[in-house]
């Protein structure tokens, strides 16, 4: 077999993206575009998106994003709507949480939008169930147990 004499693999090819600490400008809807915040991941470059509109769509990550744009639940992301098919859209920009914030500033975003956080649910009322769920053992009845 021959000898590699190469330097590293597939990591080392890839490269580092730099690119991703400048900052870069704010791009606003257009027509046929719509702001989205992902509900849950589905695979296979799919995800399930409630549009601002208040409509809940499929969305389509498109080939440059793919693996190179990371997308999780509740990200904020800028997608193309289909004129033949409104119950799909495909995904065009993944807004950062800065990014995400100047836009709820901009009044672009409505209000009750919620940003930096999973679709999971609300961390009081969590707390509050784990509170009446727990159980307080005192020395005793460890040693008994």
């Amino acid at each position: 077999m021959p000898k590699n004499k190469g330097k590293g693999g597939k990591n080392r090819k890839r490269g580092k993206n730099e690119a991703d600490d400048e900052k870069r400008e704010l791009i606003f809807k257009e027509d046929g575009q719509e702001y989205a915040q992902v509900l849950r991941m589905l695979g296979n470059g799919r995800c399930e998106c409630m549009c601002i509109d208040g409509t809940k769509r499929l969305c389509h990550i498109r080939g440059k994003m793919h693996k190179k744009v990371w997308i999780a639940a509740g990200d904020i992301i800028l997608v193309g709507l289909r004129d033949y098919q409104d119950d799909k859209a495909d995904v065009i920009l993944k807004y950062m949480s800065d990014e995400a914030r100047l836009l709820k500033a901009y009044g672009e975003l409505p209000e009750n939008t919620r940003l930096n956080e999973g679709i999971v649910g609300d961390l009081e009322e969590d707390e509050e169930n784990l509170a009446e769920d727990y159980v307080e053992f005192e020395d005793e009845d460890i040693d008994r147990i």
